[in-house]
């Protein structure tokens, strides 16, 4: 089976449903995007690796499995979801360590936390994504399509993290000043709300 390569387009989440998130990971070479059900710790792992200039003052869980790795010379070197199954995708970290190539078993949302502490490539089966790959195109009326397609994973979902249609916190923090914002991201980081501080970091890069 040919492997497809995936690169993270965003993460969805819902107002309605607590703690309900998506990854939306889009195809490299291709227009669909594959949305992938993941928890809240999850969510806030990899919109922190999304985001380069927030750093928490203490390590993440991920974060210290790379320390971790890196202090025993082994590396990440890819990540593959390699099955769906009743809506659940599994995943297989390829990692490495003295030129031995060793394959572990992870749920899809700490492997893709790694891949991108790591600058590990993601790919998946064709199969897979032919089975539950979605279009979620930027003119409105296939982009209210693809939505709805993803409603069936989340209710009302809103992107955040670097996707660029993602205008709400925008809107909550436009009447800010630059210094105001600043000052705000600092706080969020240091109350460990890196979700305040992912969309703070969004209304700055704008500036």
């Amino acid at each position: 089976m040919s492997l497809v390569k995936l690169s993270i387009k965003g993460i969805s989440y819902s107002q309605t449903q607590n703690g309900a998130y998506a990854l939306i990971l889009n195809e490299v070479d291709g227009e669909r995007k594959l949305p992938i059900v993941i928890g809240a710790f999850e969510a806030q792992s990899i919109a922190i690796a999304l985001e380069k200039e927030i750093k928490p003052p203490r390590p993440l869980t991920h974060d210290l499995f790379k320390n971790f790795a890196e202090r025993f010379d082994i590396v990440v070197k890819q990540v593959i979801i390699h099955k769906l199954v009743d809506g659940v995708f599994y995943s297989s970290l390829i990692c490495e360590r003295d030129k031995i190539e060793e394959i572990i078993d992870a749920r899809t949302s700490d492997a893709i936390a790694l891949a991108l502490r790591f600058n590990a490539p993601i790919f998946t089966y064709k199969n897979i994504l032919d089975k539950a790959g979605i279009y979620l195109k930027s003119n409105s009326a296939e982009t209210d399509q693809g939505a709805q397609e993803i409603d069936d994973v989340l209710s009302n979902p809103e992107t955040f993290g670097r996707e660029e249609e993602s205008n709400q916190s925008g809107d909550v923090y436009a009447k800010h000043s630059l210094q105001e914002l600043n000052d705000l991201l600092d706080q969020a980081v240091s109350q460990e709300d890196y979700e305040k501080a992912a969309k703070i970091r969004d209304e700055i890069s704008k500036r």
